[in-house]
């Protein structure tokens, strides 16, 4: 089943409207969608490894403009529907000391996470909520989001045939890394 959706993935990767898919994957993680940017930007490098870096830069422009509406969402609609609900449970007190460390380490929190395989929804939604500065916000987010997507093109451009190699011949060994590296990032920020 692996290697169908596997082969399935790379044909709809090597497509002409590959591109458009990715920034609307890439654009909807940022602010609501559960799956990351990478099942698309990966096999799409790895089709077509000369064109990394400008899918990393579709990647990159797309996924921070969701930040900017993950950012909207925790800043207009968190009030309407969280904070209510935050109050019945006796939270309000809860919350307010997380706006408070966001204000004194958002910056370090968006760098980090924009990095690792947290879902970047929670870092836009909640740095929204928290009313985090937006420029400040949106200049992170540029530079870990293109860190983390160039990064994955450029290792993917140097060594796109070796990389496919061995995920054709070791899949359920990449997929579950990839899921535990997921769970891992939930993990860290329940931490954190």
């Amino acid at each position: 089943m692996l290697k169908r959706l596997y082969a399935r993935v790379m044909a709809l990767a090597a497509s002409p409207n590959a591109g458009w898919w990715l920034a609307l994957i890439a654009f909807a993680e940022a602010s609501f969608f559960p799956i990351p940017p990478d099942v698309m930007l990966i096999p799409m490098a790895l089709a077509r490894p000369r064109s990394a870096w400008r899918l990393a830069a579709i990647c990159t422009a797309a996924s921070v403009a969701g930040g900017a509406l993950g950012y909207l969402i925790g800043y207009a609609v968190f009030d309407q529907i969280a904070r209510p609900i935050l109050n019945v449970y006796g939270y309000g007190a809860a919350y307010a000391a997380f706006q408070a460390k966001f204000q004194a380490y958002g910056l370090w929190i968006i760098l980090v996470k924009g990095l690792t395989p947290i879902p970047y929804k929670i870092v836009t939604i909640a740095a929204g909520a928290a009313r985090f500065d937006f420029g400040l916000f949106m200049l992170a987010s540029l530079l870990t989001r293109g860190a983390r997507f160039f990064l994955v093109a450029t290792l993917l451009h140097f060594f796109g045939d070796a990389v496919r190699d061995f995920i054709e011949r070791r899949l359920t060994l990449v997929t579950t890394a990839f899921a535990i590296a997921v769970v891992a990032g939930f993990v860290a920020l329940k931490l954190l």
